[in-house]
């Protein structure tokens, strides 16, 4: 655990020694850095916890629908 914690520190201090100068000149990297980030979280969590289960319900609900079609009207290769 103190493994993690002292790596952890190693980062922080990382990223704040590399983004300090970028903010105090009014470097609009940083700015970039977040929003690509905030998007990236924003996207994942949206497709996790919202889309991916009605995604997948959706999908399962029409692979029945057409396996229902097929039986009862046939299946006909290219159609």
């Amino acid at each position: 655990m103190a493994s993690i914690q002292a790596r952890f520190n190693s980062m922080l201090h990382n990223t704040a020694e590399y983004y300090r100068p970028l903010i105090r000149a009014g470097s609009a990297k940083p700015l970039w850095h977040m929003m690509i980030a905030t998007s990236i979280l924003m996207y994942t969590q949206n497709y996790i916890f919202n889309k991916g289960a009605t995604v997948q319900a959706g999908r399962k609900e029409q692979k029945l629908a057409l396996e229902e079609y097929y039986a009862k009207h046939g299946h006909s290769g290219h159609h």
